[in-house]
């Protein structure tokens, strides 16, 4: 098992998290919507039922895989967070 990196300043994980967040919905969002046909012009896309059920399913795994497998997210590595971080 990997031991705990130094830990992060509270903002920084709360701050990186809001932005990974941010990130996400929008990368998965455009992506569903792009591969199930429901992109609009004016209001970019639109997600009902499954489609949006999976871009939060995306997303969920998103956090999962790059928490504990890929050692960071996008926003992690870009503030210099190590993963894991001691509880």
């Amino acid at each position: 098992m990997a031991e705990p990196a130094p830990a992060a300043a509270i903002w920084k994980r709360v701050l990186a998290s809001i932005l990974d967040f941010i990130v996400a919905f929008f990368a998965f969002g455009y992506l569903v919507a792009a591969a199930t046909g429901n992109l609009n012009q004016p209001s970019g896309f639109s997600l009902d039922g499954w489609p949006a059920l999976l871009m939060f399913v995306l997303i969920g795994v998103y956090f999962y895989v790059g928490r504990r497998v890929a050692g960071g997210t996008l926003w992690d590595r870009f503030f210099g967070i190590k993963r894991p971080q001691p509880r």
